[in-house]
């Protein structure tokens, strides 16, 4: 028999050559590898930078686009929402920096001389506890050289040509350090421009970008593939949306909420703490506690009794944050269990750290809306009986009524037989006193 090989077959053999050939250079070339990657990343990174920026300016973009309806030319609406998001976030980032950095610089300077006056009074507690109990103070010494240590029989001249020659060394050291600090300083000013204007092309050209991907998608694979794909990376872009709009709006509440509360019980630095607590509520789940701390921190030196009263606080709007808001909100708008949301924010911190918590929980609701889709459409397709998958089948609705039923029985023949003893009883009584 004749081996017939075709030009598809052709095609495949060729595939698996070149992997073959890629697999062992990736084994055996680990450095250069690197290397190459190194270098395609740092090609690729202030572009998506720029997508990921426009994909985020998106989500304002289109209510903006949407409020200049009356404009009839397209491209002038386009050019004003691109123009408008751009000068809206400027002006949050302008109000958040405005915020936070006098509010950080004058609680700095009033925490100052508190903090010396607190470190103070800490060590005159020590030395009052040390003076109130001797025995402690007695087993400190004798376990330690803190009273032998003698000071004059340190060899001040050769410690101080000791740290000269240190520096001295080190100060190549620091050149370099600080030349390599101003390249990468350099590169990333660079980066940032080149993906602010990528983001502007973006959002500017979004729908075409759009046409074109499913254009080049459906020309090189598989018609049926393609619908499922366009299909699932609609669905993200839907959850990703609904999530940063969710979260922005959430973190807005939270500060406000915060701030409110803050100013009825009379507490300092409620700019900054609120503030602060808002812009660190954009990391889902962990990211308010942060907050919590620096607020606590502040306030500590400040006044230690409303330090206590705001983690008390906190602890009670995070409950009503966590069980009333952020449902309604964030939960709602992804369709993601609470439960599936600590674990997606567990392994994205895992993995990528505080971004991988802010990506993964809409990855986790896409990968729990496609779970969900199989699941029903396999059972569907296989003819499971419904009442099967229900948490208490007929059947067992069934044994359970049985068991009620008898209970009852055996709980009324017991009452019967009890109002008959009693009733033997009361005729027994008549016939003794007759």
């Amino acid at each position: 028999m004749e081996l017939q090989i075709d030009k598809k077959t052709i095609r495949n053999l060729c595939l698996a050559g070149i992997g073959c050939i890629v697999v062992y250079w990736l084994l055996h070339e680990t450095e250069r590898f690197q290397s190459l990657w190194k270098a395609l990343t740092g090609m690729i990174a202030p572009f998506a930078i720029g997508a990921v920026l426009a994909f985020i300016l998106n989500v304002p973009m289109r209510g903006i686009e949407r409020g200049l309806k009356l404009i009839r030319k397209p491209g002038l609406r386009r050019i004003l929402a691109v123009l408008l998001t751009f000068i809206f976030l400027l002006l949050v980032l302008t109000g958040v920096v405005c915020l936070l950095v006098p509010q950080i610089t004058e609680t700095i300077e009033s925490l100052i001389p508190k903090l010396v006056t607190f470190f103070q009074g800490i060590d005159r507690g020590v030395r009052d506890f040390f003076t109130d109990n001797p025995e402690i103070w007695n087993f400190v010494a004798a376990n330690t050289d803190i009273e032998t240590f003698d000071w004059a029989a340190i060899d001040w001249p050769a410690l101080v040509q000791k740290v000269m020659n240190m520096l001295s060394s080190s100060v190549t050291v620091i050149a370099n350090s600080a030349f390599s600090a101003v390249g990468s300083i350099t590169g990333a000013i660079v980066n940032a421009v080149i993906g602010l204007v990528f983001a502007v092309y973006c959002l500017s050209r979004k729908e075409i970008l759009a046409r074109q991907g499913r254009r080049m998608v459906y020309a090189v694979l598989p018609e049926r593939f393609c619908d499922e794909l366009i299909r699932i990376l609609r669905l993200t872009n839907s959850t990703f949306s609904n999530f940063i709009s969710g979260q922005c709006l959430e973190a807005c509440i939270l500060g406000c909420l915060f701030a409110v509360t803050m100013a009825i019980l009379r507490m300092p630095f409620i700019p900054l703490v609120s503030v602060l607590i808002a812009v660190t509520a954009l990391i889902p789940v962990v990211g308010a506690f942060v907050g919590c701390v620096l607020g606590a921190f502040f306030i500590l030196v400040n006044d230690p009794i409303q330090a206590i009263i705001f983690v008390a606080m906190f602890l009670i709007l995070q409950q009503i944050e966590n069980n009333m808001i952020y449902p309604k909100v964030v939960g709602t708008s992804i369709g993601l269990p609470g439960m599936w949301v600590l674990v997606a924010v567990s392994v994205g911190g895992e993995i990528m750290g505080v971004g991988g918590m802010f990506i993964m929980i809409p990855i986790a609701a896409v990968l729990y809306t496609l779970a969900r889709e199989f699941t029903s459409k396999r059972v569907a397709q296989r003819g499971i009986d419904p009442d099967k998958l229900r948490d208490h089948p007929p059947e067992l609705k069934s044994k359970f009524k049985e068991k009620r039923e008898k209970k009852r029985e055996q709980r009324l023949l017991r009452q019967m037989k009890e109002l008959a003893e009693k009733h033997a009883h009361v005729n027994h009584e008549k016939n003794e006193s007759k």
